[in-house]
């Protein structure tokens, strides 16, 4: 079948490992840059540029949409779905998980366990706020952040009023979100592939940093999930309507934790933590669900 990723830059680990992947199993696969794409809108004939040339035929879509793009992303995604095209990441399931308030509303209405938190429209009473996590040591999140960017530990009762001050200043909206001691600089990232986890690490962060990211210099490891921590992965990711995700989630003494649910999970880490084909995954999970050309 013809598979197309979109992505953009073919040198990119993920982009490259799926269509290694694709081609290895039997199909044409090629890349294309989406904000690069032109979006024809019509009844009869919807289709898809790519740098003034028509795309297609297309069988299916991998999209690697990054956050910052989001909204071309996603339309190009929408264009394909009008098309009858295949993708491993609806349109709607995009938005609403890059939306981190949105989302953490949907996990909670799922009954999704996550860290206490809250949300105020650049309030005056930022103490108010911070009681209701628990106080200090707390979160400070910008939700447009990315990759661990955006992401403020608060040592302090004073300090978390001032970093939250600052924000509400500069009319950046964030989250204060309760602080998880126990999980020591350590969470989970479980990577799910059609309602099946196909791979799950453990990251911890760099001597002194609090953020596990392997982008913040963070390192991982392979993990065993318990049955609560696959459980909790796959509800999550169904709750937000993706097919392929990348959970994360922190151990706590209550149980796991969500902190976040990621629609273009980055394939490098997982794959060296786990020697597993997680690319592999992704073209047999397009397969079983497109009727290949005859």
């Amino acid at each position: 079948m013809n598979i197309v990723v979109l992505s953009r830059d073919t040198k990119l680990y993920s982009t490259r490992r799926i269509v290694e992947a694709g081609i290895q199993r039997g199909h044409q696969i090629s890349v294309a840059d989406h904000v690069k794409c032109d979006l024809v809108i019509a009844r009869k004939d919807p289709h898809v540029l790519v740098n003034g040339e028509r795309l297609g035929p297309v069988d299916a879509i991998i999209p690697r949409i990054g956050a910052s793009v989001t909204f071309y992303g996603s339309s190009v995604v929408r264009q394909f779905e009008s098309m009858k095209v295949f993708t491993t990441a609806e349109s709607q399931a995009l938005v609403r998980s890059r939306d981190k308030l949105r989302s953490l509303q949907i996990l909670s209405r799922a009954g999704v366990e996550m860290p206490r938190t809250v949300f105020t429209n650049y309030s005056k009473d930022v103490a108010a706020a911070i009681d209701r996590v628990g106080g200090a040591p707390c979160i400070i999140k910008l939700l447009e952040g990315t990759q661990g960017l955006g992401v403020v530990l608060a040592e302090t009762r004073k300090a978390a009023i001032a970093v939250v001050e600052a924000f509400n200043s500069l009319k950046a909206r964030v989250i204060v979100q309760e602080f998880i001691a126990e999980a020591r600089a350590e969470d989970i990232r479980a990577f799910v592939v059609d309602g099946a986890i196909v791979g799950a690490m453990k990251r911890k962060g760099k001597e002194g940093e609090f953020r596990s990211n392997l982008h913040r210099g963070g390192v991982a490891e392979l993990i065993e999930l318990s049955k609560e921590e696959q459980d909790i992965a796959i509800r999550a990711t169904k709750a937000l309507g993706l097919k392929v995700a990348g959970v994360d989630l922190l151990q706590s003494s209550r149980g796991p934790l969500i902190i976040e649910v990621n629609a273009s999970p980055g394939l490098e880490g997982i794959e060296k933590a786990t020697g597993k084909d997680i690319a592999g995954e992704i073209i047999a999970y397009v397969e079983r669900n497109v009727q290949a050309p005859v």
